[in-house]
This record gives structure tokens, C-alpha cells and sequence, in this order.
């Protein structure tokens, strides 16, 4: 059975652009594949979350993997800072990463721009700790995001250079996975670019948004003033809830509007409340397990201990041959 692996940073609560944009799947993969699914909270240090922030989110991001489906008897859910040979891994995998590849990662410059008061070495080395999560428990599929594919690349490359620069076949090669035909980006709802969290509260659904909160948030969602021709090209702010309704609004629901904006006749009002509608819709199952999951501690307990033994069986097993491989051995 192949491994499957990803994670999703603990940086608050999961969003439309993580279901579906990763979480669906990982419902999916689970009774496929030999999967792990980690909670990525050294990741979120780069962000310098406060130990109170850091300990909630990495908490609501395990309540809501479980209330959106993924089963922690058929897969391995677990924090990833509860498998400290990870760190160890990211440490060898470091010393063969070199400085001009790691900038000119995309989302490294993208961070630099957006946050040019904080360029930690964390940031820059984001793609070595992610392929350390990856080859840890030497998976060949990982289903990610379209924006993390360049950062897969490099986890191929790294693995591929400790290959070659220990003259072995070890790591296998990681590849992008998903159950459809093509990646899924989410867009957000600032009519900018992707779903997420770090774009500020209004551009994100979140899954534990009540049904007052996901209303509010589509309602302020940037629109223009209406296409002045028949069959005019889209722009992107409203091409995205186009996107949005794709993924929770039913195929006869979009040709209607598609057909409104192509004669002229859309009313932004009305396409917001139905995208709005059926967003509440899609997330109602997952909202009302959220609030049973987090009721219960000594289940959400059980399941974060269950996680870390069995990864951190896999890890170990893994950090021992890396360190053979490397010539660390003990006397």
C-alpha cells in the first residue's frame, strides 16, 4: 500500500480552501492508502504564534480534521512537533539546501513582500522542513495544493540529492495526488487570489463560521459594476465566485447565473445569497460534528496520542537508516 502525506498549518481554524482544496481527499485517501496527516505547528513558528495561540489552534485543527471526516483508526492523525525526528531530518536534509534554490521559491518571495519585517531563516528553509515531512515517512504521494507544487519539486530534489550524494536509492520520489483531474485552488473572496487565512478574516469561510457569519462575509465579497456587453470575459473578482459556486453549488445553479451574466441581467445580490446559501449548506454536517468533537477531551486526547506513537514509529524507523546511510554510528 503507497504512503500518502500532507498537513495543514495550525495558524486558526480550517477553511473551504482546505476541504476542498485538501481535506476532501484526505477523507477519500484514507481507505486507499497508508496515509498521514499532521497538524503542521512547527511550520506556524514562523509566524510567531503566542504558546496560548499556538496550543488552540493546533487543537481546533484536530477537531475539525475529525469532523470533516478523517478517521484516526484508518489513518495517522497526528502534531507534528510530537515527532521530533522530523526536526532531526530537516537538520541533515538542510545541509544539502542551498541558498539560491530556497529564494527563489515562489512562496518565499511572496512572503518577503507581504511581510518584509519578518524574514526568518524558518521561512526561507519552509521547503526543507516540508520535504522532511514528506520523506520522513517516504511517501510517493502527496496531495497538495496547486500552490505547493514547486515546494513538492524541492522535496523531490532534496531526496533525490541525499540519493545521489550517499550513493543509495532511499527516498523515493513524491508526487502531487488528488482524486480529480486537476489540482483545486480555492479562491478567496477579496477577489485577490487564494483562499486563506493569513488574507484577513473576509477572505476566508471557515468551517466553523455559523450560517450569520458565512452570509455576512459573501455579501461584502468585491463585485463590480456588472459586465456592459453579452458573453464579456469575467474579472477575476467575480470569475471567483463563479469558482466558489463550482465547488458547493449544483451544475444547473451555476449555468443559470452564467447565463444571467452573459445577457446582461445579474443581479450581484442574488448570486451572493445563493453562493452564500449553499456554502451553509456544504459546511452544515461539519459544523454541528465541530461542536461535539470539541466537547469531548479525553477523545481528542486519545486520538492525538494514538497519532504520535504511530508516526513516530514510522520516523524512527526512518532516522535510524538515514543516519547509518550518513555514517552516524554508534560505537
Amino acid at each position: 500500500m503507497e504512503t500518502v502525506v500532507s498537513g495543514i498549518r495550525s495558524t486558526g481554524n480550517l477553511h473551504l480552501g482546505n476541504y476542498y482544496g485538501a481535506i476532501q481527499n484526505f477523507v477519500k485517501m484514507q481507505h486507499e492508502y497508508n496515509c498521514y496527516f499532521f497538524i503542521a505547528d512547527l511550520h506556524s513558528l514562523t509566524t510567531h504564534p503566542t504558546p496560548a495561540n499556538l496550543h488552540a489552534n493546533v487543537k481546533s485543527v484536530l477537531i475539525e480534521y475529525l469532523a470533516a471526516g478523517i478517521d484516526p483508526e484508518k489513518a495517522t492523525i497526528y502534531v507534528q512537533s510530537d515527532v521530533p525526528e522530523v526536526a532531526e531530518l530537516y537538520l541533515y536534509l538542510n545541509m544539502n539546501a542551498y541558498l539560491g534554490e530556497l529564494e527563489r521559491a515562489t512562496s518565499f518571495k511572496d512572503k518577503v513582500r507581504a511581510n518584509p519585517d519578518n524574514v526568518n531563516a524558518g521561512l526561507l528553509t519552509y521547503p526543507v522542513l516540508m520535504a522532511a515531512d514528506i520523506l520522513i515517512h517516504k511517501a510517493t504521494k502527496v496531495p497538495v495544493g496547486k500552490d505547493q507544487e514547486q515546494h513538492l519539486e524541492m522535496a523531490r530534489t532534496f531526496g533525490n540529492r541525499f540519493n545521489r550524494l550517499y550513493d543509495s536509492e532511499y527516498f523515493p520520489e513524491p508526487y502531487a495526488f488528488n482524486f480529480s483531474s486537476n489540482l483545486v485552488k480555492i479562491p478567496g473572496l477579496d477577489g485577490k487570489g487564494k483562499m486563506g487565512k493569513s488574507e484577513g478574516e473576509g477572505n476566508a469561510i471557515f468551517l466553523s463560521d455559523s450560517p450569520e457569519v458565512i452570509m455576512k462575509k459573501v455579501k461584502r465579497a468585491v463585485t463590480d459594476a456588472g459586465p456592459t456587453v453579452e458573453n464579456q470575459t469575467k474579472p477575476d473578482e467575480i470569475q471567483n465566485l463563479f469558482d466558489l459556486m463550482k465547488v458547493v453549488s449544483a451544475p444547473d445553479t451555476i449555468t443559470h447565473f452564467d447565463n444571467l451574466y452573459n445577457t446582461m441581467q445579474i443581479r450581484y445580490g442574488d448570486l451572493k445569497k445563493q453562493l452564500a446559501d449553499d456554502m451553509i449548506i456544504a459546511t452544515a454536517p461539519i459544523r454541528e460534528r465541530i461542536a461535539d468533537i470539541a466537547a469531548d477531551a479525553d477523545y481528542l486526547r486519545k486520538v492525538a496520542n494514538l497519532g504520535a506513537d504511530k508516526a513516530r514509529e514510522s520516523a524512527q524507523k526512518t532516522i535510524k537508516e538515514v543516519r547509518e546511510i550518513i555514517g552516524f554510528k554508534r560505537f
